[in-house]
């Protein structure tokens, strides 16, 4: 079928045309006719009829060809004084891009392997794919997850009590889904195993005593000041943003001490061994430097300028001497027209020799940079300020980023004597010496490639970040009501999954949404069942729907599916 358009003086007319066989002769006929551009306009409220007009015809030639469904009306009797039935009528069908991927992962078939060789009944597919959508689209508890599974068009295949049990299996068969996951997941979506980012971070509990020592829930340093027992993740993404593995360990571990192990994992039973590895520097110990110094490994971490030695610092700081990138000129950035180049990022590079290590440091600044620290000092003290004017103390440091470093108390007078009370004021010398290294960024690397190489490799550690926030944030990994060891770390295995599902889905998607907009486009893709088991879309048809669409290659916004075309459509997410 394509579009005729019949133009007269007055108006352009739009009809549907086909090509049919009579004998041995061909003739075209009209279909529809869709009426007029004026019309179309009105009635569709769109600005394009003509564009339009191609999208229904497309529509229409997807059906014919793909045989879902017949060009023809589909008849219901509704009567005003029935009531509807007590059965569920509404069923999401959000979950069926999520389906699609974790079938082409291979997820269920790791699952009849696993269950192949265990003594259990269950349905482990049915618990571990429920439990991943609902992560995604529905985030809770275990009792949450089983609830809302009942809302997906197919009934989930296992009881409550079940889920728990296969929590223990799924802890157990850890490492062997995660490699296994790795080897699938190329065959579906491009990996970049050559540089590798590296990131901890920490969850807490609704409880306030810790475990036993040697269990994973302890007290540890919270990145959300919380009195909380934590466990801590330690994930690995790749250059591309998906995930690649993570272990969990006790609140209480150093976080230096989680990287090796898990690199040796990767090492194994990924099969992968050539790749830079990218940290921040709260990760970069010498001995961890050391380990990515031999063979074919390597790393860029960040670096600290207020740690490194005077002389390093010296020349940090130094004005001249400054470099833009693809250029040999030497600038001093005192002297640089700020307005001209404030996108512009200067940089400087040495090999230093510290600690038995041979490595380049590489300091950047940029005036964009200079001013975004400079509204933040301004903020906290601002808020310093507060604190001072309400009588607060300077308590004891929490964070090194803490307000209250920038509060001075003083406890003696002038000449020297104890005061009867503390003098609390803003500490200007506090101030004054951070805004030295304003706009300054630093790294190092045992690299030899140049340093714009080696910086637009360390820029994209912010999506590791991104990947703690969408499972913390959209995902709510926490707080965590498990308390047995093997069933928190089976809990964070399933959140990986869900993220490295998830990610997929976006790269699918072209990276053009953000989660937000793509869970809450699946959430609300619900379906009104009709009497006649028939589906009716009963979500707004979107940009992004339209790209889901046409992705996985399925609609689920036609007026109407059938109960056989669905189950086409059913069939096809899981092949």
């Amino acid at each position: 079928m394509r579009l005729l358009v019949s133009k007269s003086a007055n108006a352009s007319s739009f009809y549907v045309q086909k090509d049919i066989k009579k004998g041995n002769s061909r003739t075209t006929v009209i279909v529809e006719k869709l009426g007029t551009e004026t019309e179309i306009m009105e009635k569709y409220g769109v600005a394009d009829a003509k564009a339009w007009a191609l999208d229904y015809i497309a529509s229409l030639n997807r059906i014919e060809k793909e045989k879902k469904t017949e060009i023809m009306p589909v008849n219901m009797k509704l009567f005003p004084q029935q009531t509807i039935s007590n059965r569920q009528r509404i069923f999401n069908g959000g979950y069926l891009p999520l389906q699609s991927i974790y079938h082409s992962l291979g997820l269920n078939k790791i699952c009849k392997k696993i269950s192949s060789n265990g003594k259990f009944e269950y349905n482990l597919n049915s618990i571990l794919s429920r439990l991943i959508y609902t992560r995604i689209l529905f985030p809770g508890s275990k009792l949450n997850a089983f609830e809302e599974s009942k809302k997906f068009i197919e009934d989930p295949e296992f009881d409550l009590h079940q889920v728990y049990r296969a929590l223990d299996v799924l802890n157990k068969e850890s490492d062997y889904i995660q490699s296994q996951l790795y080897k699938n997941s190329t065959k579906v979506t491009q990996r970049n195993a050559s540089v590798l980012y590296y990131d901890c971070t920490n969850y807490f509990f609704e409880i306030e005593e810790a475990d036993d020592e040697g269990q994973l829930r302890q007290y540890g340093r919270s990145k959300e000041n919380r009195p909380n027992p934590l466990v801590q993740m330690g994930l690995f993404m790749d250059g591309n943003g998906i995930p690649l593995t993570f272990d969990i360990t006790s609140g209480n571990t150093n976080e230096q001490t989680t990287l090796r192990p898990l690199e040796k994992k990767i090492i194994e039973d990924f099969n992968l061994s050539k790749f830079i590895v990218c940290t921040d520097a709260g990760l970069s110990s010498n001995a961890n430097k050391k380990y990515n110094s031999i063979k074919d490994r390597a790393y860029i971490t960040t670096q600290s300028l207020k740690k490194i030695k005077k002389h390093l610092k010296e020349w940090s700081l130094d004005p001249n001497g400054w470099k833009k990138y693809g250029s040999t000129i030497s600038y001093n950035i005192n002297e640089i027209d700020e307005e001209e180049n404030r996108d512009t990022i200067f940089y400087k590079e040495r090999w230093i020799n510290e600690n038995g290590l041979e490595e380049k440091l590489i300091v950047t600044y940029s005036i964009k940079y200079r001013d975004y620290h400079r509204n933040i000092r301004s903020n906290q003290i601002h808020r310093a300020n507060e604190l001072i004017k309400k009588g607060s103390l300077a308590a004891k440091k929490i964070r090194d980023n803490d307000i209250r470093r920038f509060i001075r108390e003083t406890k003696v007078t002038s000449d020297g004597e104890i005061a009867d009370r503390s003098i609390v004021s803003l500490d200007e010398n506090k101030i004054m010496e951070e805004s030295l290294y304003d706009g300054f960024y630093a790294v190092v690397t045992n690299l030899e490639a140049e340093a714009h190489e080696i910086a637009q490799i360390n820029k994209n550690r912010w999506q590791i970040e991104e990947c703690f926030r969408i499972m913390k944030s959209e995902f709510k990994a926490r707080p965590i009501y498990l308390s047995n060891d093997e069933r928190i770390k089976a809990h964070f295995l399933i959140c990986f999954l869900a993220l490295t599902v998830y990610r997929i889905l976006e790269v699918k998607l072209g990276n053009k949404y953000t989660v937000n907009e793509i869970t809450k486009t699946l959430r609300e893709m619900n379906m009104l069942k009709t009497k006649q088991n028939d589906y009716i879309p009963a979500f707004n048809r979107t940009q992004i729907s339209d790209d889901i669409f046409e992705v996985f290659e399925y609609r689920l916004d036609y007026e109407i599916i059938t109960e056989k075309n669905m189950k086409k459509i059913l069939k096809a997410t899981t092949k």
